[in-house]
């Protein structure tokens, strides 16, 4: 069924707009009541990774925010937490291979995703509780979290070096 699918579709069916400076395309579909600190109890959005738009930068964020996997090809996901060994993990549908269909990555960390080479597109979700605000988003240092994370330096330089 996915096969009728291609990333130019799905922007379209999906009316997805680029995310400046993470890279991707996205669309927010719910958010909870505000708060009165301007904050929504939650947010839910659609996330996609292209072959010409195929990762999203390293960044930080101070609240927990699980993915889901919808449908495309595998995405490679790095999170770094502070004072805990860093970790690599597979969204896709390939539960056998140990592909995961949900990931939670924890508040107060650093993670950012890639397409997996050869893939055309991966449709996600993203659930934050409460809702995300821009003020949350801090782009990577890379040569600080490279130090920080040797065993991970070529991830992180690939998760945060320009994309032309």
């Amino acid at each position: 069924m996915t096969s009728s699918f291609n990333a130019k579709n799905i922007i379209e069916l999906l009316n997805l707009s680029p995310l400046p400076g993470e890279g991707g395309y996205f669309r927010r579909t719910y958010e909870g009541t505000m708060n009165t600190d301007g904050r929504a109890e939650f947010s839910v959005i659609y996330y996609l990774l292209t072959a010409d738009n195929p990762r999203s930068a390293l960044h930080y964020l101070p609240i927990a925010e699980t993915y889901h996997f919808y449908l495309g090809d595998p995405v490679e996901m790095l999170v770094l937490e502070a004072n805990q060994p860093g970790r690599e993990l597979i969204l896709g549908q390939d539960l056998q291979a140990g592909q995961q269909v949900q990931a939670m990555v924890p508040a107060n960390c650093w993670h950012g995703s890639y397409l997996c080479k050869g893939g055309s597109f991966a449709l996600l979700g993203t659930t934050m509780t409460p809702g995300y605000i821009d003020q949350d988003y801090q782009q990577a240092d890379s040569a600080k979290l490279q130090e920080e994370h040797p065993a991970f330096a070529e991830q992180i330089r690939k998760l945060t070096e320009e994309i032309l």
